[in-house]
């Protein structure tokens, strides 16, 4: 078992957060250990002219192996809060929960519950549950890709558009991962892609890039930049956001 504590020295967000969530860079590839726990904390203060603008944002992942390593259990929470002196600019949490059970070496079924708000959003909150396949196409000593397809039922509010939707919705994932030979960067993309199931025409888009350069075996810093995208809100406008996230990792 490991901690990770991730210090984060800048955060420049761009647009609102995404409400999608990429949870392929959440999971913790680790074959050696049953336990794991990674906690990351953003803390920003500026002032511009009299005006304070304080920053917070923290996550906190944890994953548990069962002893033949078969089965997975992963849970994801996070919190973001934006506040000036005028109000709350942004307030937003997200919580997920995911199972995972290996069927064969490179295939895994899943299963998951969902629950997320963003008051910038169209959609502020949205509860969803779901189940579906992971397959490991490729698994290289510095190269990893995944693929994912999963059926989910989702809840929708919005108080912008006064709406309650019910919705049965397709979610299909690629994502690669590239480790240097000499271990220098690494890095992970990662696309989403969930269309309604009676109307493709309505879907949404995350698509999530990732690199880490580590600086020493206990430190490291990283950059993510995130792009959401809904083709339909409840205001049958479309929406898109953008996040770029900049820190530093210290491992203990």
């Amino acid at each position: 078992m490991f901690q990770k504590l991730l210090f984060v020295f800048l955060l420049v967000p761009i647009f609102g957060n995404a409400q999608l969530v990429n949870i392929e860079t959440k999971r913790i590839e680790n074959d050696s250990s049953r336990f794991v726990l990674d906690a990351e904390f953003a803390f920003n203060h500026s002032n511009n002219d009299g005006v304070s603008v304080n920053q917070i944002n923290g996550t906190l992942t944890t994953q548990l192996k069962s002893k033949d390593f078969k089965r997975t259990y992963l849970f994801l929470g996070n919190y973001k809060l934006i506040d000036a002196d005028e109000g709350n600019l942004q307030n937003s949490w997200f919580l997920h929960t995911r199972f995972n059970y290996k069927l064969i070496s490179k295939l895994s079924s899943e299963a998951f519950l969902q629950g997320q708000y963003n008051q910038l959003l169209v959609v502020e909150q949205r509860n969803l549950v779901g189940a579906g396949l992971r397959y490991n196409w490729v698994n290289r000593e510095n190269f990893t890709g995944h693929i994912g397809n999963s059926y989910m039922y989702e809840v929708e509010y919005s108080d912008k558009a006064n709406t309650t939707e019910y919705n049965h919705r397709n979610s299909t994932y690629f994502s690669v991962s590239y480790l240097s030979k000499t271990k220098s960067f690494s890095i992970t993309n990662t696309v989403y892609y969930q269309p309604l199931y009676k109307n493709f025409k309505d879907h949404r888009v995350l698509d999530q890039f990732k690199l880490d350069i580590p600086l020493a075996e206990w430190f490291k810093v990283f950059m993510i930049y995130d792009y959401y995208f809904d083709s339909k809100t409840p205001l049958n406008t479309r929406e898109y956001t953008s996040e770029l996230q900049i820190g530093i990792g210290i491992s203990i």
